[in-house]
This record gives structure tokens, C-alpha cells and sequence, in this order.
């Protein structure tokens, strides 16, 4: 199959799908031709490929043969009628990038459009100018990092633009706009249509409701987990790609690893897309590690990532089973790689986060933790297209566990690192923990978080969210204390925190 046949089919969707909306509404103003709308709209998909090809300043032979096969009929310009040599000696895509900075005049009108008659136009120029834009990366066999992370920046100037115009996005009743048959084809094999919308999607696949919004809240609820999950016919409906990328965003900090995570999906997407069309696709690891500190929300980002990766077909379930050492290691010849079995039997179609997974290093030379290693290293492998697993723990302890195997440095070849909260970003934490859970800090309470913050000590095991989580906890146990003593204790009492109840800084702290 030609490498460009794909792009070429989301090309002529994009101008089929939009060429009526925008002739529509250039009958609507007077001294405007609607019979202009077919090629305004070809021209803009135009634009939309050349800032996807230059994106990553290479231009390559199969993109700019797509290029020159797919627009040379359709647009007047004398390059589009000569080589990908030609292109690149004239420097003609240079710059072209830029477009996909900000929205486009087209989108702007579409979206300024559907704000006054509450449309749904820029949702379908969204839909169809995402397939186009990762379809563009498809055409390479390897797509870089830098295009795949422009094209999630253009997602998010999209959305943006439509949230500034007030509309509510297509993760409200829009279509899935993962690329055609990723994650929206017909039911996989539990049953599940993944062409279902955001309805009922805020549940998790425990049943629970989603977790808090804080990735520190989320790891200290994680904690514990028992890796039960329920039966692929009663998961409810895949989530959106963007509702789990605003839930992944409105995590406090973490800016780093939002990228991470967002490549990591835009890869798969790319690579599900040349699979789909018979191109060649680079064979490569799902498994990752992570590394950091506590408490700096490794939990709930694997959560997130398990359902992002259900939502694109990769696993079927989308649950994250969370084990430690306890939970893989026996004490008798035989039990472990039992044991080990048994949690990726739970874990079979989501996520197997492993935590603190150096302590598998540990113990005698008759302990079984090599052989959970051992195990764990085979079981990737044999179970890579129904188990993602992601190792987790300090970064030197991490290297040190990834060099133990030698199948582990090919199993698990990316590595994301959660940083530390920064003091400010903690007490944002705070803030928002106290919200959710109906409180309001009185004044000089912030000032007053920062400075216990800034007085603990910030090495290896440092707290971070579950710090301020325990902060706040004790916080409301004070104001409780301080509270029942109040005859009739008005709301104002309930819901304020004062300084009195928070910890006084330990000096021999800092």
C-alpha cells in the first residue's frame, strides 16, 4: 500500500466534511462567494500538512512524495509538479511549522460560529485535523520526537481556542478523535464498544468514581490496592483521549512528564495507524519505569495511562494493579514465579505498576527476588499485547534493578522521571485538597503551609504530595479538636482552617 494512501483518505474527509460548513456560512455574509469554500478548504488542509512535515525540520522523501501526490492536483503552485529533491534545495517548507502555533482564521470563524448557535463545526475541523496531522507523522516509519510533540501541542491550541470561545470540546458528546480505527472500531473482545462516548467514563474500572484531581491524593488512595477488577462486559465506555489529556493536565506540576506520557501515546497512535495499513512499524516496548521520589504521583499517572492506552486499543480492560516486593516474592522454592503469574493474571489487558521495584534486589543470596525478576523479565515478554508494566522507584535504585537482567534494559527501554513538587506547586496541592473536601484556609494559612514546607528537609524519600497530605489531614484533626468545643458552631467554623490549626515548624528542622 502506498505509504501516503492513508493521508490522502483523511485529506479528502477533512475538505468533503468541511467544504459545506464553510460555504453555509459564507452565504450568510453578504459579498462572499460560497463557491470559494471547496478550495479554502483544500488550501487550509494543505497548510495543515506542511506545518506537520516541517515540524520536525527533516521533510523526508515518502512525506513530501505524499505531498506532491496528494496536492499537486489540487494546487496551483509549481513545486507541487516536482521532486522532494526540489522541495528541500528550495527551502520551501521552512517555517512552515508556525501555522500550527495558533488556531487557524478558518477554525477561529468555525469556532466563533458555534458559539452563537451552539454548533458543532470546530468539533468536526478538530476531528478531522488531528487524523490529518497524525496520519502525516504516519507516513515515516519512524516518526521523531519533535513532530509527534508539535502535533500534541496544535491538539492543545485546538482546544484552547474552543474553550475560549465557550464551547465545551469534543470530549462532551464529540466524536473519539483518536485516528480511524484506534480505539472507535467495533467491539473488542470483552464486548466493549469503543466508539461509546465520555458517557458514564468518569467512573474508574473498580467501580469507584475517578480518583482526586492531585496525582498525590491519587497515589495515597492507590495504596493498598488489591488489583481486583470487574469483567471486561461491565467496564463502562473508554474515556475520550481528551478528557484523560485535561485530567492528565490539571494535575499539579509535573509539566515534564505530561510531555512524556503524551509522546508515549502519540507513538502508539502513529504506530496503530501503519499497522492498520499494512506499513511497516517499528516492534517497540510499551514497558517503562519510572522513577522519583514519593508521593509525586507515579500512581495516578499509570492509572491515566492505562486508560489511555485502553481508549487507543492497546489494552482491553485499562485497570492498573499496583504490587510491591510483599506482593511477588514467596518464601518457598516454587510460590514465587507463582505468585508472580497470579498478579499479571490480574493485571491481564491494563497496567502492572510495580512499586518500589529495587527492593526486588534485596535479601540473601536464598532469596526469591531474582526469581520474581526473573519471572516478571519473562512474562513482559510473553505477555507483551495483554500487560503493560511499569517498574517504579528511586532513580539509582532503578538503574541498578534495569542492570540486574540483562532482558530488562530491552524490555524496558524509556524511562520518565517524576521531579520533586516545587514549594510553591505544594501548597497549590493544599489548596486544592482543601477544596475538594469542603475546607477553605483562614488567613495566613498559605503563608503559614509554605513556611512548614520550606522548613522539611528535601532528600532522597522526601514526601511531596503525600507530605502536604498528611499536612492537611492533621490540619483538619486540629480544627476538629479546636471545633467541638464551639457551643453552635456556625459553617464559617466547619469549613475554616486557621493558622492555630496547622503544626508549628520543628526547629531543628533546616
Amino acid at each position: 500500500m502506498r505509504d501516503g494512501l492513508g493521508l490522502e483518505v483523511a485529506v479528502d474527509r477533512f475538505v468533503d466534511e468541511l467544504t459545506p460548513l464553510l460555504a453555509d456560512i459564507l452565504a450568510s455574509v453578504e459579498g462572499r462567494d460560497p463557491s470559494t469554500a471547496e478550495l479554502d478548504v483544500t488550501t487550509e488542509a494543505f497548510e495543515l500538512v506542511c506545518a506537520c512535515i516541517d515540524a520536525d525540520e527533516l521533510a523526508t522523501d515518502p512525506e513530501l512524495w505524499a505531498l506532491l501526490a496528494i496536492f499537486g492536483p489540487r494546487v496551483d503552485l509549481p513545486l507541487l509538479r516536482s521532486t522532494p529533491t526540489a522541495i528541500r534545495d528550495a527551502r520551501w517548507l521552512r517555517g512552515r511549522s508556525a501555522w500550527l502555533h495558533r488556531p487557524s482564521t478558518m477554525f477561529e470563524i468555525f469556532c466563533g460560529v458555534d458559539a452563537r448557535d451552539a454548533g458543532a463545526r470546530a468539533t468536526v475541523y478538530y476531528h478531522h485535523a488531528m487524523r490529518v496531522a497524525y496520519l502525516v507523522a504516519a507516513v515515516d516509519s519512524h516518526p521523531g520526537r519533535t513532530e509527534l510533540l508539535a502535533i500534541e501541542r496544535y491538539r492543545g491550541v485546538l482546544l484552547r481556542a474552543m474553550t475560549a470561545h465557550g464551547l465545551s470540546g469534543p470530549r462532551h458528546g464529540g466524536p473519539i478523535t483518536t485516528p480511524a480505527g484506534v480505539g472507535t472500531g467495533p467491539p473488542g473482545p470483552g464486548g466493549v464498544d469503543r466508539r461509546d462516548g465520555a458517557e458514564g467514563g468518569r467512573r474508574r474500572h473498580d467501580g469507584h468514581r475517578s480518583a482526586p484531581d492531585t496525582a498525590d491524593d491519587r497515589d495515597d488512595a492507590a495504596e493498598g490496592a488489591t488489583g481486583e477488577v470487574e469483567e471486561p462486559e461491565d467496564l463502562p465506555p473508554a474515556r475520550p483521549l481528551e478528557e484523560l489529556y485535561e485530567e492528565l493536565d490539571a494535575l499539579v506540576g509535573l509539566q515534564s512528564v505530561k510531555e512524556e506520557i503524551r509522546l508515549v501515546a502519540a507513538l502508539t497512535q502513529v504506530q496503530v495507524l501503519r499497522a492498520e495499513r499494512g506499513l511497516p512499524s517499528l516492534d517497540t516496548s510499551r514497558h517503562l519505569v519510572f522513577t522519583g521520589n514519593p508521593g509525586t504521583g507515579k500512581t495516578t499517572v499509570a492509572r491515566l495511562l492505562a486508560e489511555i492506552y485502553r481508549t487507543l486499543g492497546v489494552v482491553e480492560r485499562g485497570q492498573l494493579v499496583e504490587v510491591d516486593r510483599a506482593g511477588l516474592v514467596a518464601g518457598f522454592v516454587g510460590q514465587t514465579a507463582q505468585k508472580v503469574t497470579e498478579v499479571f493474571d490480574r493485571a491481564d489487558g491494563g497496567i502492572l505498576l510495580v512499586d518500589e521495584a529495587y527492593a526486588l534486589l534485596r535479601g540473601s543470596e536464598s532469596d526469591f527476588g531474582r526469581e520474581a525478576i526473573d519471572t516478571i523479565v519473562k512474562l513482559t515478554e510473553d505477555r507483551r499485547d495483554r500487560v503493560v508494566v511499569i517498574l517504579a522507584g528511586y532513580p539509582e535504585e532503578m538503574a541498578a534493578l534495569v542492570a540486574a537482567n540483562p532482558g530488562m534494559r530491552s524490555r524496558f527501554g524509556r524511562t520518565i522521571e517524576f521531579p520533586d513538587y516545587t514549594t510553591e506547586e505544594l501548597v497549590d496541592v493544599f489548596s486544592t485538597i482543601c477544596v475538594r473536601h469542603r475546607y477553605e484556609p483562614g488567613p495566613g494559612v498559605l503563608e503559614a503551609v509554605r513556611t512548614w514546607i520550606e522548613a522539611q528537609p528535601r532528600g532522597p524519600g522526601f514526601g511531596n504530595g503525600r507530605l502536604v497530605r498528611n499536612l492537611f489531614e492533621e490540619a483538619v484533626a486540629r480544627h476538629a479538636r479546636r471545633v467541638v468545643e464551639v457551643a453552635e458552631p456556625t459553617d464559617e467554623h466547619l469549613v475554616t482552617l486557621d493558622l492555630e490549626d496547622l503544626p508549628e515548624v520543628d526547629p531543628t528542622l533546616g
